[in-house]
Protein backbone atom coordinates (compact mmCIF):
# COMPACT_ATOMS: atom_id res chain seq x y z
CA UNK A 1 0.00 0.00 0.00
CA UNK A 2 1.12 3.55 -0.66
CA UNK A 3 -0.31 7.05 -0.76
CA UNK A 4 0.82 9.39 -3.52
CA UNK A 5 0.34 13.14 -3.31
CA UNK A 6 0.36 13.94 -7.02
CA UNK A 7 0.71 17.69 -6.46
CA UNK A 8 4.07 17.08 -4.71
CA UNK A 9 5.54 14.96 -7.53
CA UNK A 10 8.18 16.53 -9.76
CA UNK A 11 10.67 14.93 -12.11
CA UNK A 12 14.01 16.27 -13.37
CA UNK A 13 12.87 15.95 -17.01
CA UNK A 14 9.62 16.60 -18.88
CA UNK A 15 7.33 13.57 -19.00
CA UNK A 16 9.36 11.84 -16.32
CA UNK A 17 7.18 9.33 -14.51
CA UNK A 18 6.55 7.65 -11.22
CA UNK A 19 5.51 4.04 -11.83
CA UNK A 20 2.53 3.29 -9.60
CA UNK A 21 1.23 -0.09 -10.75
CA UNK A 22 1.16 -2.67 -13.49
CA UNK A 23 -2.29 -4.21 -13.75
CA UNK A 24 -2.53 -7.18 -16.09
CA UNK A 25 -0.26 -5.61 -18.71
CA UNK A 26 -1.39 -2.01 -18.28
CA UNK A 27 0.74 0.57 -16.54
CA UNK A 28 -0.45 3.27 -14.18
CA UNK A 29 2.04 6.13 -14.12
CA UNK A 30 2.11 9.66 -12.76
CA UNK A 31 3.87 12.06 -15.14
CA UNK A 32 5.24 15.54 -14.47
CA UNK A 33 5.87 17.92 -17.35
CA UNK A 34 6.16 21.52 -18.40
CA UNK A 35 6.79 20.71 -22.08
CA UNK A 36 4.63 19.26 -24.89
CA UNK A 37 4.90 15.58 -25.71
CA UNK A 38 4.99 14.42 -29.36
CA UNK A 39 2.25 13.41 -31.76
CA UNK A 40 1.67 9.68 -31.34
CA UNK A 41 -0.74 6.79 -31.60
CA UNK A 42 -0.74 4.27 -28.75
CA UNK A 43 -0.64 0.49 -29.24
CA UNK A 44 -3.82 0.26 -27.17
CA UNK A 45 -6.27 2.41 -25.31
CA UNK A 46 -5.08 5.28 -23.10
CA UNK A 47 -6.71 7.03 -20.17
CA UNK A 48 -5.17 10.44 -19.42
CA UNK A 49 -6.33 12.19 -16.20
CA UNK A 50 -5.13 15.65 -15.18
CA UNK A 51 -4.20 15.66 -11.50
CA UNK A 52 -2.67 19.14 -11.30
CA UNK A 53 -2.42 22.03 -13.78
CA UNK A 54 -3.95 22.36 -17.23
CA UNK A 55 -3.27 20.57 -20.50
CA UNK A 56 -4.35 21.37 -24.02
CA UNK A 57 -4.89 18.03 -25.75
CA UNK A 58 -4.64 18.08 -29.52
CA UNK A 59 -6.06 15.17 -31.49
CA UNK A 60 -6.95 14.32 -35.07
CA UNK A 61 -10.29 13.07 -36.34
CA UNK A 62 -10.52 12.23 -40.05
CA UNK A 63 -7.41 14.34 -40.69
CA UNK A 64 -8.81 17.41 -38.90
CA UNK A 65 -6.81 18.75 -35.94
CA UNK A 66 -8.94 19.55 -32.90
CA UNK A 67 -8.13 20.40 -29.29
CA UNK A 68 -9.67 20.58 -25.86
CA UNK A 69 -8.49 22.14 -22.60
CA UNK A 70 -8.25 19.66 -19.73
CA UNK A 71 -8.43 20.94 -16.16
CA UNK A 72 -7.83 19.17 -12.84
CA UNK A 73 -10.10 16.14 -12.68
CA UNK A 74 -10.69 16.00 -16.45
CA UNK A 75 -10.06 12.76 -18.32
CA UNK A 76 -9.14 12.24 -21.98
CA UNK A 77 -9.75 8.78 -23.42
CA UNK A 78 -7.77 7.87 -26.54
CA UNK A 79 -9.19 4.84 -28.28
CA UNK A 80 -6.94 2.63 -30.39
CA UNK A 81 -5.76 4.65 -33.39
CA UNK A 82 -6.37 8.12 -31.90
CA UNK A 83 -3.47 10.38 -32.89
CA UNK A 84 -2.88 12.92 -30.13
CA UNK A 85 -0.39 15.16 -28.34
CA UNK A 86 -0.54 16.83 -24.92
CA UNK A 87 0.63 20.41 -24.38
CA UNK A 88 0.75 21.43 -20.71
CA UNK A 89 -0.08 25.02 -19.86
CA UNK A 90 2.69 25.62 -17.33
CA UNK A 91 3.46 22.65 -15.08
CA UNK A 92 1.10 19.69 -15.06
CA UNK A 93 0.83 16.30 -13.42
CA UNK A 94 -1.02 13.62 -15.32
CA UNK A 95 -2.07 10.09 -14.42
CA UNK A 96 -1.76 7.85 -17.50
CA UNK A 97 -3.12 4.33 -17.76
CA UNK A 98 -2.08 2.48 -20.91
CA UNK A 99 -0.80 -0.78 -22.31
CA UNK A 100 2.69 -1.50 -21.00
CA UNK A 101 5.37 -0.31 -23.44
CA UNK A 102 3.16 2.19 -25.27
CA UNK A 103 4.76 5.37 -26.57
Amino acid sequence: MKTIRSKDFKHERPWGALDIANIEGSTVRLHWTDQPYKWHVNDGQEVFAVMDGQVEMFYRVDGEELSTILNVGDIFYASVGTEHVAHPIGEARILVIEKEGSV
